[in-house]
């Protein structure tokens, strides 16, 4: 299916809602960007928008509580979802029927339900609903891929995360903070890096006698994909001392061979052959946007569509289920439930006819993702 492209002449006009940490360095990348122009900064918290507006330097920013109205005053193409992820579904539910395309920060929203429910409406408007998984774009991280290509079939990918911040705020007061807003990271890029799908997972989430974090704090997880191949996650936010990069620590295992990257510079492989490098994809954040804007312009696929997004939000789901139920968790078993759950919440007739006109839900997503770009 495809999504309605801007025919407009300028940079890209852009509303970000949400004035916290993620919607400043939202701001500061739309600024840096040749292609966009920063209109108007959003948040429920009128001195927020105010102050972050301040920081940006541009003499009489818009400001404003509600986004959409936002966006409509200022005359903006697109709105950047930068809210906490409990407002990511209304949010993005706002502006997708305003006819607005949205780029929204990860996860695509709280829950795998609303996440598809978040996938049926961009069909039924044909706006662009774009997840920024920013880890994806990361030059080190698509030249690991490409080392893959000559050593045959794939058979471990593991990752070690280990790190250490004190944020203070909600992650703090989370009941599974590694896992439901950090780990999406690792999962994402290991769908990334396999090309493949879950289909199962074992995770065990516990919380170190020193932790500062209310919730589980470190966590064990081992992810059975399409094709075969295994990704075990090992990872803690409360371990101070020889941190890993905040992408973690990768070792991938082929059939003919091995790929090290340690989440920051260059991948080495062994045995070490020639490789293309590929498409430059940009970086962190800045191309995720610069993919949002060339979507937008000429049609392209991006990476990150909320249909090719959905499954590494319910590996996170998957996990957390499996840790708390202590047994192994499929993930069809995850979407099924998930599905059942978006088709009795939805209350716009028409999404509810898009969700009822898939013939499964691993169908629908698999026939609308472009992750391998």
């Amino acid at each position: 299916m495809s999504f309605k492209t801007l025919d407009t002449e300028g940079p890209l006009r852009l509303v970000v809602a949400g004035a916290g940490g993620m919607g400043r360095a939202w701001t500061r990348n739309i600024q840096s960007s040749p292609d966009a122009e920063l209109v108007g900064i959003a948040d429920l918290f009128p001195a927020s928008a105010e102050s972050a507006a301040a920081d940006t330097g541009i003499p009489g920013l818009a400001t404003g509580t509600d986004a959409i109205e936002l966006a409509q005053r200022t005359g903006a193409h697109a709105l950047v979802n930068a809210t906490i992820p409990e407002a990511h579904h209304p949010v993005t539910v706002a502006a997708l029927n305003a006819g607005l395309p949205v780029l929204g920060e990860k996860p695509v929203a709280a829950t795998v339900a609303e996440g598809l429910a978040l996938a049926a409406l961009a069909e039924h408007t044909g706006q662009l609903f774009m997840v920024s998984q920013n880890r994806r774009y990361h030059p080190a991280l698509h030249q690991a891929k490409q080392r893959l290509a000559g050593l045959g079939a794939v058979g471990v990918v593991s990752v070690d995360f280990f790190q250490s911040p004190h944020f203070g705020g909600f992650r703090d007061e989370m009941a599974s903070p590694l896992l439901l807003d950090m780990a999406i990271h690792q999962f994402d890029m290991a769908r990334y890096l396999l090309d493949a799908d879950p289909v199962s997972v074992s995770c065990e989430e516990y919380n170190p006698a020193w932790s500062w974090y209310a919730g589980d704090a470190a966590a064990n997880a081992v992810f059975a994909m399409d094709g075969g191949a295994r990704f075990t996650f090992n990872g803690s936010w409360c371990s101070p001392g020889h941190e890993t990069s905040w992408n973690g620590s990768w070792r991938v295992s082929a059939e003919r061979g091995t790929v090290l990257w340690d989440g920051e510079n260059d991948p080495t492989a062994a045995p070490d052959e020639p490789y293309d490098p590929g498409q430059d994809h940009g970086r962190d954040i800045a191309g995720s946007l610069r993919q949002f804007i060339a979507a937008l312009r000429h049609g392209s696929e991006p990476m990150g569509r909320v249909h090719a997004n959905i499954m590494s939000l319910a590996m996170v789901e998957a996990a957390t289920q499996s840790a708390a139920q202590g047994r192994r968790v499929a993930i069809d078993d995850v979407l099924d439930r998930s599905y059942t759950a978006a088709i009795a919440n939805e209350r716009d007739p028409e999404v509810l006819a898009v969700l009822k006109s898939w013939p499964s839900v691993r169908e629908a997503l698999s026939a609308k993702r472009s992750d391998s770009e």
